[in-house]
């Protein structure tokens, strides 16, 4: 066993998985978010401003790890990002707490084959720009750092383009959209994956100073939603691509749908998370894919 007091800054699915598999260890949980919350027994909840850098240094006074799975709205992470970074950085060198980051693969940039934890920070984006600072700041600081890249979420209360785009047509036999290639192959990391990665991070000895792959399932978009109809017993699914020029017409009206066109790099080629350090390294596995759909259906 693992007990000691731990600090969460996110209660979104995988902060909040995070703190039950913590809890359900034994450690003594506290979870932040900006409002206040249900959060199941065992974990303590805090109701704060996570760039309050002060408020946070004092709740991690003692703590032995902070997790930040912190995840600003997506048109507002030049704005709202870094200040959380800062903030919940300070805390970690103020306070003596490792961190544990939870990232993706923004910061690699475009790269030909699968993102590997040793390619460089080459953003050639806003939001990747904004992910490999916070990196390259947390690398410099005097805090003991790793962090978890993941890809497109999965999984139970998972949110990704995916899941918002595509899953309601898929389960229920309507035409589906997907702003893609349906036919290239795509990891998709399971928000539980995600959690066990983080944890076993944190309790890695060769965790810091590094980056950690969450083990995913490849799948294109026309294979998974294929397997997500079989196992919802839905209609075969007829998925229609969506060109860039309806992309960027829905983008018009839509600051979300804004910020999507410029990453649709990872959608419309292959995009590939190379996972075989942390399995190797961590012991963490990808969930299988039945699990994973049957979870995100509550089936």
């Amino acid at each position: 066993m693992h007990q000691a007091r731990k600090l969460i800054v996110g209660a979104g699915p995988t902060g909040m998985l995070t703190a039950q598999l913590l809890a359900a260890a034994g450690d003594e949980v506290t979870l932040v978010s900006r409002s206040a919350r249900h959060a199941p027994p065992g974990i303590r909840h805090v109701a704060l401003d996570a760039t309050n850098a002060i408020a946070l240094t004092k709740l991690a006074s003692g703590v032995s790890t902070i997790f930040n799975c912190a995840m600003p709205r997506y048109d507002r992470w030049p704005q709202e990002f870094p200040p959380i970074a800062a903030a919940v950085l300070r805390a970690a060198e103020d306070s003596g707490a490792e961190l544990v980051t939870l990232s993706n693969v923004y910061g690699y940039g475009q790269v030909d084959g699968s993102f590997t934890e040793s390619l460089p920070m080459t953003p050639h984006t806003v939001k990747g720009r904004v992910r490999a600072t916070m990196w390259e700041e947390a690398l410099a600081s005097r805090a003991r750092v790793t962090e978890v890249r993941a890809s497109d979420y999965l999984g139970r209360d998972a949110a990704s383009l995916y899941t918002l785009m595509t899953l309601p047509g898929v389960i229920s036999s309507h035409p589906a959209r997907f702003p893609g290639d349906l036919d290239a192959l795509h990891s998709w990391t399971c928000t539980l994956d995600v959690a066990r990665t983080l944890i076993a991070a944190s309790r890695s000895d060769g965790s810091w100073g590094r980056a950690w792959h969450v083990p995913s399932t490849d799948l294109s978009v026309r294979a998974l939603s294929a397997h997500i109809a079989d196992i919802a017993t839905a209609s075969p699914p007829t998925l229609i691509p969506m060109p860039m020029t309806e992309r960027q017409e829905l983008a018009a009206g839509d600051p979300i749908m804004r910020e999507v066109i410029e990453m649709a790099y990872l959608y419309d080629h292959p995009c590939i998370l190379d996972s075989i350090a942390t399995q190797q390294a961590l012991g963490v596995t990808a969930t299988p894919i039945d699990a994973v759909i049957r979870d995100m259906l509550g089936t």
